[in-house]
Order: C-alpha cells, then sequence, then structure tokens
C-alpha cells in the first residue's frame, strides 16, 4: 500500500518530458546550439547517445539534427545497426567555437526558468505534515526531550524557519543535521540545470542531492532527477558573495548559489553571527526571502532575475539572538528553541549510547562518578558533547599504547585530564 502510494506521489508529481520540437520552439535555436557543442566536444556519437547526453526526446534531437545538418554543421559518418552516428563537420566546429566562448556548457538541456519556478513551487516544503511518530524516528539516535521534539516539529510544520541557539557543545548542530531526516520518505525533482535568456546555472549537485534510484513515469523529463529533499548546510567560511550565482569566467556559466541547491529542502546556517561577513548584512540579505519566498540573483552585467525561495531555514547559534537581529527580523523567525545542558539523566544515556556505538562495555558508576567530578572538580556543565569528545580520547590512547580500549575510572580521569583545563586537576 505505501509503495502504491509513493508510486502515485512520483507520477502525480513528475515534469513531463516535451516530446516535439513544438513544444520546445521558442528555445529551438538555443537547444540547436547545445547539440553542436556537445558534438564537438565528445566526437561522434550515435543519435541515442547524443539524446542521452542532451537527455532531450529523440524525435526533438531528430528534428534539431536535421536543421544542423541542412546547414551543414553536422554529417552521418556511419551506422550502429539501425541507428546513425553523426560527427560535426568543420564548418561545425568553427560554429560550435563561437558558441564555446559565450558559454562551455555542454551537459543535460537546461529547463526553463519558469518551470523551474512552477515545479519548485509545487515541490513546497511549506506542504509538508510532520508528526510525532516521524519526528521520534528522526531523532531516535539522540537524547532528547519531548517538549523540544515538539518544538521543532511544529518549526517544520511551519515551512519556515528557526533559531536553534543555546551554549557550545550543547548538540545545536547535531540537531538541525537531524531535521533533514524527518523528510527522509518524500523526495522531489531537482533539474541538471535552469536557463534563462541564454544563461545557464548548474543545479544538481552530487554532493548536496541524493539521488534515488526508483523506475520513473514513462513520460517524466529526463532534464529532472528525482532526489532526497536536499540539505545544505555552510558554516562560517559563508560570505554575502556566496548568496548570489558564482559565474565562471573560463566556462562562462553559472552554479547555483546554496539557497538555490537547498529549494524544497533545508538550509543550515551553522555557528551564526561567527560568519566573515557582519550578521547584520547576512540577516539584511535573508528578509525579503524568509518573507515573502522569492530571492533575487544577478547575472553578470547586473540583470536581477527571480527565483522561488522554498526552503525551510536554521539558523544555528551559540550567540543570543537579540544580539544578533532586530525585532523585526527575529518576528520573521517564528519558532526559536533554546538548546541547553544535558540532564544527569540524559548526559548518562547519551554516554551508554556513545560505549555501544565505540563497542564499549558501559559502567554507570563510572559515568557517575564521571559527572560528580566534573561538576565538582573541573566546574564544567555536562554538555551533550563531552561523552563522545572523552570516549575518544580513551580510544586515541588505547590505540597509541596497543591495548585493547576499556571503559573503567583510570581511563576515565585520564581523558578527562587531557580534554579539560583546570588549575587543580583531580587525581587519578
Amino acid at each position: 500500500m505505501e509503495s502504491a502510494t509513493l508510486e502515485a506521489r512520483l507520477s502525480a508529481s513528475a515534469p513531463v518530458a516535451p516530446e516535439s520540437i513544438e513544444d520546445v520552439s521558442n528555445r529551438r535555436t538555443f537547444f540547436e546550439q547545445l547539440l553542436l557543442k556537445i558534438l564537438y566536444m565528445s566526437g561522434p556519437l550515435s543519435m541515442i547517445e547524443w539524446g542521452n547526453i542532451s537527455c532531450l526526446s529523440p524525435m526533438i534531437v531528430d528534428e534539431l539534427f536535421r536543421r544542423l545538418r541542412t546547414e551543414q554543421l553536422c554529417e552521418v559518418v556511419g551506422m550502429i545497426g539501425d541507428v546513425r552516428r553523426v560527427a560535426i563537420t568543420t564548418q561545425g566546429r568553427a560554429r560550435a567555437a563561437e558558441w564555446m566562448a559565450l558559454s562551455q556548457y555542454a551537459g543535460p538541456a537546461p529547463v526553463s526558468l519558469e518551470d523551474y519556478v512552477r515545479q519548485v513551487r509545487l515541490q513546497t516544503v511549506r506542504s509538508l505534515e510532520v508528526h510525532p511518530a516521524a519526528m521520534r524516528r528522526a531523532f531516535e539516535h539522540l537524547v532528547i526531550d519531548d517538549q523540544t521534539l515538539t518544538r521543532l516539529g511544529t518549526a517544520l510544520n511551519s515551512g519556515g524557519s528557526i533559531f536553534l541557539y543555546g551554549p557550545t557543545g550543547s548538540g545545536k548542530t547535531t540537531i538541525a543535521e537531524a531535521l533533514p531526516r524527518v523528510l527522509a520518505d518524500d523526495a522531489v525533482w531537482v533539474p541538471h540545470a535552469v536557463e534563462s535568456d541564454g544563461h545557464v546555472i548548474t543545479v544538481f549537485d552530487p554532493l548536496v542531492h541524493k539521488k534515488i534510484d526508483r523506475a520513473h513515469p514513462s513520460n517524466a523529463d529526463p532534464r529532472w532527477i528525482y532526489c532526497e529533499r536536499p540539505k545544505v548546510v555552510v558554516g562560517g567560511e559563508l560570505t554575502i558573495e556566496m548568496l548570489d550565482l558564482q559565474f565562471n569566467p573560463v566556462t562562462k556559466f553559472y552554479a547555483a548559489p546554496g539557497q538555490m541547491k537547498a529549494n524544497n529542502g533545508v538550509l543550515i546556517i551553522d555557528d551564526f553571527g561567527r560568519q566573515r561577513v557582519r550578521p547584520e548584512e547576512l540577516l539584511n540579505r535573508w528578509v525579503v526571502p524568509l518573507d515573502r519566498r522569492f530571492d533575487f540573483l544577478t547575472l553578470v552585467g547586473g540583470k536581477k532575475i527571480e527565483v522561488p525561495f522554498e526552503l525551510f531555514v536554521v539558523f544555528a547559534t551559540n550567540m543570543d539572538p537579540s544580539h544578533l537581529a532586530d525585532a523585526a527580523f527575529l518576528r520573521r523567525i517564528q519558532t526559536k528553541v533554546h538548546v541547553g545542558m544535558a540532564t544527569e539523566q540524559q548526559f548518562a544515556e547519551i554516554f551508554r549510547r556513545v560505549c555501544v556505538a565505540s563497542g564499549l562495555s558501559y559502567d554507570a558508576a563510572v559515568v557517575d562518578e564521571l559527572m560528580s567530578v566534573l561538576q565538582n572538580q573541573y566546574k564544567e556543565p555536562l554538555r551533550p558533547c563531552y561523552p563522545r569528545d572523552l570516549i575518544n580520547q580513551i580510544m586515541w590512547t588505547a590505540r597509541y599504547a596497543q591495548q585493547k580500549p576499556k571503559l573503567d575510572r583510570a581511563a576515565l580521569m585520564q581523558a578527562a585530564q587531557a580534554y579539560f583545563i583546570s588549575g587543580s586537576e583531580p587525581g587519578v
């Protein structure tokens, strides 16, 4: 039943491929140039290979081939069975070189900006319904209280944005990166590239978009890839320039910025407030997109294009949000979740899970003593990151000593001494 539902959703959401030259008549010249550049870059191709690279239907490729051959830009050089093998001519090579000087893009045919906008709007995160069961499944690997889980689920249902704030080591980044797991049962169509007035913007990024291998409807457009809802994480390296189109002066086409790649998914801005750009400048850049669900990107020459901003934005910071943003901006981020320190019960459970994952036997008494040492001697709170970090210290020490790692009092206190800074270290 669930499989049938997924198949129905896949079929209903799939962009339909253009079948005839009439379907792309307003972009015919662009596709002719693209096919000739592909031939220029690849060498002789069969008609099937030509269609596979361009992601255009056989009828469209055949019609464009006829036009290119009429202009003596390409020719048939043989047959593979009953399929023609095509090569570029000398005249075609000269023409292709002219077009390559304008743009070296020679991959899958881009979809139009209008089609991209329409598909992204159909796949908006605002249409998602998130329920407690899905939240519990997505966060089952973490120790998190029900109140925080409810707030996170509420934020996801808004389809908007969220501020995760709290002290360092409290697990904000881990929580932020778990949010896309809630959307794991859903999927979207992502284009290889988008074209606007001859300008090509590559969108599909294999580092961001995880392709789902399923049988597609027969009329699905191969210029689109069926993927999990994307997750993009940016941190302290973020600059204001990275939020605009990335033009390559050599290839003469663009790469989409992070927020465009994250459309229909999640964008995580980690360590917000510690970027190389001032927080207020970054926030001003987000005001219109967060409020109106569209963004303006700038092409070389100054022309701006409007693209959807259909994504869930997570700002994770260990700074006070009221010190980073004014009231007008905080109003647009309607969910703020404070992520604090672990309770003793949570700390012990995190420690137990880290031990299981590391293949160590868990000793509750040793961990209870550690918590007392942390709070009374090191004057440290119970940060959720400490179990992982201390177990790592134990594993590294055992590797150095060529011994089997073991969780006992001596190993744990030695790990604490290596990890923490204190004027009066406890005895081993």
